[in-house]
């Protein structure tokens, strides 16, 4: 992808997670905030975003402090706001209203020098739907190894 940076990614969100959609946000964030997460210094694992009063809010996301940032430094778990268009905020509305739905930060991006957060619908994963993923991986690595080997 051009003019894509990715800053952070969240690993577990695809295995603790059925993805259902993908929605491209953007995120309120201060300066010393930015000069952090260029440096990639952000934790996503244990974030997660709510729908409140009709706006997204991103929840225990981790953005440690700018080391030059001094009194201009935040709280690095606070609690930032997301930028949606008003029809997908309605429809997470709908969504996170079902039972087991939640929303997930995937990774974070810099597109065109601006801050992305990727989101992502998701229903919880059950721990043998863990291992059946587990599994699939398992068996597609031994049949290209052996593929490769017959070549």
């Amino acid at each position: 992808m051009v003019g894509i940076k990715v800053l952070a990614t969240n690993k577990k969100a695809r295995h603790d997670y059925f993805i259902d959609e993908v929605y491209e946000c953007g995120i309120e964030l201060k300066g010393t905030e930015v000069k952090s997460i260029r440096q990639g210094r952000i934790n996503l694992k244990e974030g997660y975003a709510s729908v409140e009063n009709s706006e997204v809010f991103l929840k225990q996301v981790h953005i440690s402090p700018y080391e030059q940032g001094n009194r201009f430094n935040v709280d690095p778990l606070r609690v930032r706001k997301l930028l949606l268009h008003k029809s997908e905020i309605r429809k997470l509305i709908g969504a996170t209203t079902i039972k087991g739905y939640s929303l997930v930060p995937m990774r974070m991006y810099l597109k065109n020098g601006k801050v992305k957060l990727e989101l992502g619908l998701a229903k919880g994963k059950k721990l043998y739907d863990k291992r059946q993923d587990l599994a699939k991986k398992d068996a597609m690595r031994r049949i290209e190894r052996e593929s490769k080997d017959r070549y």
